[in-house]
């Protein structure tokens, strides 16, 4: 018995955008978040602004995901999780269980949206100290300072008065496999440079890079006016540690634009964490049956390479950073696309 009904799995940004776009299609919608509530990574993590929108997160989710739960043709089941699946595109039984109840469902054609992870800054390179001195924090924690407005060094409660960044923190680093540029941390992190300063004007910024990649508009509209605007300073270089001394932070590394080794004591010292593949698109690459890439990401592009959100399986879709690296507005064009495809795959079926 073939079906129009299209099953997506997962509720942050791309999940959402998916949803409303078959809805908005005309199409059946059932969507499934391991959590209780929707948003994904923006919500779980705090995001304040977007980048480079500047439009406070929480507010674009809570619009998002208030498109979706409206809708009649969309039904979103919480604490929900795949545990099967069979048959084909247009034909997909598949074995779920939320809140604690299973259920089997008959789905026209999948869509996964289930994202990423932010790299674990203790894990491989311990050589910043994360889980040994207070005042090294993630990309994600200062992220959650900023949303309160209210960023301090958690080693006192005081306001920092010097504040390095440190990029391409677990990407681009072959010792642990992630060779991959993660996209979006540079970029991250001079819009959270930019909000020190306006929150901080007497603090010192500086980002130390290996190379500083902005994509489109982020180039003019976060990376020049960080640099003559805000008088963020930027450091062509490699950290190679980050010490303690006395109360403050001392990074070494080499000025690699020079050719000589450096010194900088800081109060604070933010590490641009990177993506990797959540625990949940591994998980459901595994229990979908499609293929992964090196890196564990999803494996999209199809045959020809150029089918951008096709797996390796037939009537299964992909959207998001469940993919790879992807900033939100990469993650929302690709939810569309997979809507549009997952309706013409099931509609085909049932014709």
């Amino acid at each position: 018995m073939s079906s129009n009904k299209i099953l997506v799995i997962g509720g942050g940004p791309a999940g959402l955008e998916a949803a409303r776009s078959v809805a908005e299609l005309g199409g059946e919608v059932i969507l499934l978040e391991k959590r209780e509530r929707l948003g994904g990574t923006p919500d779980r993590e705090n995001y304040a602004k977007l980048t480079h929108h500047w439009r406070d997160a929480s507010e674009a989710m809570a619009e998002l995901a208030a498109s979706v739960t409206s809708s009649a043709r969309v039904e979103v089941k919480y604490n929900a999780e795949v545990k099967g699946m069979s048959g084909s595109a247009g034909n997909f039984n598949v074995e779920i269980e939320a809140g604690g109840v299973a259920e089997s469902l008959n789905v026209g054609a999948v869509i996964v949206a289930t994202g990423f992870q932010h790299f674990d800054p203790g894990r491989a390179t311990q050589q910043y100290n994360y889980y040994t001195f207070p005042d090294v924090v993630t990309l994600t924690d200062l992220e959650k300072m900023l949303k309160d407005h209210h960023v301090v060094r958690p080693s006192n409660g005081e306001a920092p008065k010097k504040i390095a960044f440190i990029q391409c923190v677990g990407s681009r680093d072959r010792r642990i496999g992630n060779e991959y540029c993660s996209k979006v941390c540079c970029g991250i992190a001079s819009k959270q440079a930019i909000e020190l300063r306006e929150l901080l004007p007497d603090s010192k910024v500086m980002i130390f890079y290996i190379d500083m990649r902005m994509y489109g508009y982020w180039e003019n509209e976060i990376y020049w006016p960080a640099q003559e605007k805000y008088k963020v300073n930027y450091v062509k270089g490699v950290i190679s540690e980050v010490l303690k001394k006395g109360d403050q932070l001392l990074i070494r590394g080499e000025d690699t634009t020079m050719g000589r080794p450096m010194e900088v004591t800081m109060d604070m010292v933010v590490l641009s964490i990177g993506m990797e593949p959540s625990a949940g698109t591994r998980a459901i690459a595994q229990t979908l049956g499609v293929k992964q890439n090196k890196y564990g990401f999803i494996e999209a592009g199809g045959e020809g390479g150029l089918d951008t959100v096709a797996t390796s399986a037939p009537g299964v879709f992909v959207a998001g950073a469940a993919a790879g690296p992807a900033d939100l507005n990469d993650s929302i064009s690709m939810a569309g696309l997979a809507a549009a495809r997952a309706v013409a795959a099931a509609q085909k079926v049932a014709a």
